[in-house]
C-alpha cells in the first residue's frame, strides 16, 4: 500500500470557477479516487490562493476588506467544487497561520544558507494610488512599433517583449495617472545556485512529462536568473520577517507563499485529525529523509510549469524539505474548437453549467479526452451531447435497464447461482487490470475506451441471446435468468471501472445492485445467487435545449464585452457574405433539387424486417427504439418517431419494411441503423407498414 499526497493548483481568490478550471480539478479527483479504489492511502488537499495586489484592489472596489473578499470567494469555490463532486480531504487558504509559518520558515532557512540577496530595483510608481505598478497595471505606446494601448510587458501587435519602463507615454490603468520611476530594495532568491540540482531533478525518476522537461531545458539554455520574491507596501500578503527596522514594509510575492499553501493545507488537516484513527504525520510526507517513503504529486496547468518545476523544488531543497515525486501538467480547454468566449456564451461558469446539466456529464467527457500528455482538450458541445448519450445512456445504463426487469419480475430479483458465460465475464474482469493501469498513468481516455469496449461486449451478448424473445418460449426460464445475470454482472464491473469518474451514478447503482463495495478488488467476486433491487433510471439523456439554455445563460451572466463588439463586427461581415452567396444560388439555372430521378430511387434498399423488440426511448417523447432482424449476422437498432401513435407491444413480432442502406445516423441517444417505413401525416396519424407473416426476413422488396 502506497502513501500518497496529491494537490491541485490553488485557484485565485479573485473570481468564480469556470469550466477551464474544472479540467484540472476533475482530472485530479478522478486520479485520487482511482488510486484509493486500488487500495492506496491517498490524501487530496487544496486551498484558495488569497494574496496579491489584484485581491487588494478587488476588495477596495467592492467596499470590503481583503479578508472579507477572500472569505466570500472561498465559500463560492467550495460550493462549486462540491457540486462537481471534487472530494478534497481539506480545502484551506493561503491567508492562514499555517501558511505564514511555513513561508517564514522556508525563507529563514534559505536566507541562513545564503540563498537570499537584495538589490535596488527601479519601477513605475502610481503617485495617486501610492503603489508600485505590476506590468499588467501599466499601458502605453510600444517602443518598437509605436502601437498605442499596450501592456507593460509585451506588445500584442508586434510581439516585442520589454520592460514597463521602456513604454512611451506610460499610464496607470488603476488611476490613469502618469507613473513615475521610483527605486526600492527587493529581495531575491538565487535560483541559478540550484541549476545543477534542477537539471538532474527535472530529468530523473519520471518526475515530469517529457515535453515539460524539454521546455524547461530552453530556460536552462537561456540561463536561470534570480527570482524577485518581494513586493512593497501596500500589498495583501505576509510581511517578510527579519528585515531592517528602518526599511519600508516588505511582503512576500504571492508566488512564494502560493505553493507553500500545499504544505499549509496538509498541516491544517494533520491538526484536524490529531488523536483520531486516521491521524496524519506532517513530517512523514514532507521531511527530506522521508522522500522515498511517501509520494507527493502536483496537478497543474501548463502555464505555471516554471513556478512548480523550477522555483518550487529549488525552494524546498534549499530549505531542507522533500521535493515532489511528480508534477503533472495539462493543457488548456477549448470550447467548440476555439478559446472560451464571453460573447459566444462558451466562457461558462461552473455554477451556470450546473444549473442546466448534470456535473457527471462533464466529468465523463473530460475523462474521455484527457491523457498523460500536455495537450489542449476541446469541449465540442455537439460531440459532448452525443458521447454522453451514446456511451453512458445508450451503452452502459442500457445494459441494466434491458436486463433488470426480467430478473426482478420473474425471479424476485435473484441472479443465477452459476455464471453461464464465465469466459466472457473473466475477459471483462481481466480488462480491469488494464483499466487500473490506465487510470494510474493518467491515460483516462484509454481507460474510457476500454470500459466502453466492455459495454459493447455486454450489449452484443444481450442482442445475440435475445432474452426478450427467449422469455416468450416454453421452458427457457433458466436461460433467461442466466443471460440477464451475466449482463448484470458485466454492468457491475462497469460500475467498478467508472466509479472514479461517476461517483454519484455508481453510488446509485450500488443501491440497485444491493452491494456496498465498488473497489477494484471487488470485481473479482462475481454476483452469484445474489438478490438485486428494482431498477430505477440512473441517468437522463442530454437534450439540445439544455445546452442552448446554458450557452444563452452564460452570455447573460457575463454581460457584454469588447469581444462581443468585435464578434458582432465579424458576424455582420459574415452575414453580408452569406447574402451574396444566397443571391448567387437564386441566379443559378440548374435543376431544382426537390425531385430525384429513377436512378436515385433504385439505390434505396428495402428489406423485410422482423421486430424482435420495441421499447420506449427514455427522455424522448416522440421515439420508439426497434431491434430488427433483417437477415444479417446481428440485429439492427433503429429509432422511429412514432411513439404517440403506438404502444411498443403492438409492434413486437410484426414484419415491417426497413430501409437498410440508409447511412447510419448518430443521434443523441444512440445510433440509428436504418428506417422503418410508415405512412400518413406525422402530425395526426402515422401507420407503420406491416407485411404478411409469410414474408421471408431479409428479402429485398422491389
Amino acid at each position: 500500500m502506497r502513501e500518497i499526497l496529491v494537490t491541485s493548483a490553488l485557484p485565485y481568490a479573485n473570481g468564480y470557477i469556470h469550466l477551464g478550471h474544472l479540467v484540472e480539478y476533475i482530472q485530479t479527483d478522478i486520479w485520487v479516487r482511482a488510486m484509493k479504489a486500488q487500495g492506496h492511502t491517498v490524501t487530496y488537499v487544496c486551498a484558495d490562493d488569497a494574496h496579491g495586489t489584484a485581491i487588494m484592489l478587488k476588495a477596495e472596489d467592492n467596499g470590503v476588506t481583503p479578508e472579507e473578499q477572500i472569505a466570500t470567494v472561498k465559500a463560492s469555490h467550495e460550493a462549486d467544487f462540491a457540486t462537481f463532486l471534487i472530494d478534497f480531504d481539506n480545502y484551506h487558504s493561503t491567508h492562514s497561520v499555517e501558511n505564514q509559518h511555513f513561508s517564514e520558515l522556508i525563507y529563514r532557512r534559505l536566507n541562513s544558507a545564503g540563498h537570499i540577496s537584495t538589490r535596488d530595483v527601479e519601477q513605475l510608481f502610481d503617485p495617486e494610488k501610492n503603489l508600485f505598478l505590476a506590468d499588467r497595471f501599466v499601458k502605453g505606446t510600444c517602443p518598437e512599433c509605436g502601437s498605442p494601448d499596450q501592456y507593460g510587458d509585451n506588445c500584442e501587435v508586434c510581439g516585442t517583449t520589454y520592460d514597463a519602463t521602456d513604454l512611451i507615454n506610460p499610464r496607470s490603468t488603476l488611476s490613469d495617472a502618469t507613473p513615475v520611476l521610483k527605486t526600492s530594495k527587493h529581495y531575491f532568491f538565487d535560483l541559478p545556485e540550484f541549476e545543477q540540482f534542477l537539471q538532474d531533478w527535472t530529468r530523473s525518476d519520471n518526475r515530469l512529462q517529457p515535453s515539460v522537461a524539454n521546455k524547461l531545458q530552453e530556460w536552462f539554455d537561456a540561463g536561470l536568473t534570480s527570482w524577485d520574491i518581494s513586493r512593497d507596501a501596500p500589498y495583501f500578503g505576509f510581511q517578510i520577517p527579519d528585515t531592517p527596522s528602518d526599511e519600508p514594509d516588505k511582503y512576500f510575492y504571492v508566488w512564494l507563499d502560493a505553493p507553500v499553501g500545499y504544505m499549509a493545507s496538509f498541516k491544517n488537516l494533520c491538526e484536524q485529525r490529531a488523536g483520531t484513527d486516521n491521524a496524519l504525520d506532517f513530517d512523514h510526507y514532507w521531511a527530506q529523509e522521508n522522500e522515498h517513503k511517501t509520494e507527493v504529486y502536483h496537478f497543474i496547468g501548463k502555464d505555471i510549469v516554471y513556478f512548480h518545476a523550477l522555483f518550487w523544488p529549488a525552494m524546498l531543497a534549499g530549505s531542507e524539505f522533500r521535493t515532489p515525486t511528480g508534477v503533472f501538467a495539462h493543457g488548456f480547454l477549448m470550447v467548440n474548437g476555439e478559446k472560451m468566449s464571453k460573447s459566444r456564451g462558451t466562457f461558462i461558469k461552473a455554477e451556470t453549467y450546473a444549473e442546466h446539466l448534470h456535473p457527471e456529464y462533464l466529468r465523463y467527457y473530460f475523462a474521455s479526452k484527457l491523457s498523460d500528455k500536455v495537450e489542449d482538450i476541446n469541449l465540442d458541445l455537439e460531440d459532448f451531447m452525443q458521447k454522453v448519450n451514446s456511451d453512458l445512456v445508450g451503452k452502459v445504463v442500457n445494459i441494466a435497464s434491458r436486463s433488470a426487469g426480467f430478473i426482478v419480475k420473474k425471479y424476485d430479483g435473484m441472479l443465477s447461482d452459476v455464471c453461464a458465460e464465465p469466459r466472457l465475464l473473466e475477459d471483462v474482469t481481466k480488462t480491469g487490470d488494464e483499466i487500473a493501469a490506465a487510470y494510474e498513468n493518467r491515460e483516462f481516455s484509454r481507460a474510457m475506451r476500454l470500459i466502453m469496449q466492455c459495454a459493447d461486449k455486454a450489449n452484443e451478448y444481450i442482442d445475440d441471446k435475445k432474452p426478450w424473445a427467449l422469455a416468450k418460449l416454453e421452458g427457457t426460464e433458466k436461460e433467461v435468468q442466466d443471460v440477464c445475470s451475466v449482463a448484470i454482472n458485466i454492468f457491475r464491473q462497469l460500475m467498478v471501472y467508472l466509479a472514479p469518474v461517476l461517483p454519484e451514478l455508481t453510488d446509485n447503482a450500488k443501491a440497485f445492485l444491493n452491494i456496498d463495495d465498488l473497489s477494484f478488488h471487488s470485481r473479482n467476486q462475481w454476483l452469484l445467487g445474489h438478490q438485486i433491487n428494482k431498477f430505477k433510471p440512473l441517468m437522463q439523456r442530454i437534450e439540445q435545449q439544455d445546452i442552448d439554455a446554458m450557452v444563452e445563460a452564460s452570455k447573460a451572466s457575463l454581460g457584454e464585452s469588447q469581444e462581443a463588439t468585435n464578434q458582432a463586427t465579424v458576424s455582420q461581415k459574415t452575414d453580408q457574405t452569406a447574402t451574396k452567396s444566397g443571391a448567387d444560388v437564386v441566379e443559378d439555372n440548374s435543376e431544382p433539387t426537390d425531385y430525384i430521378g429513377i436512378e436515385d430511387f433504385a439505390k434505396v434498399e428495402m428489406k423485410v424486417a422482423h421486430v424482435l423488440a420495441c421499447d420506449y426511448v427514455e427522455g424522448a417523447d416522440k421515439l420508439l427504439q426497434f431491434t430488427l432482424d433483417v437477415g444479417e449476422d446481428k440485429p439492427r437498432n433503429v429509432f422511429s418517431g412514432i411513439r404517440k401513435f403506438y404502444e411498443p407491444e403492438q409492434l413486437i413480432g410484426k414484419k415491417v419494411i426497413c430501409v437498410t442502406n440508409l447511412a447510419s445516423r448518430k443521434m443523441k441517444f444512440g445510433i440509428s441503423e436504418g428506417m422503418v417505413l410508415s405512412t400518413g401525416n406525422p402530425k395526426t396519424q402515422l401507420t407503420v407498414i406491416t407485411l404478411p407473416e409469410n414474408c421471408v426476413v431479409g428479402d429485398l422488396l422491389a
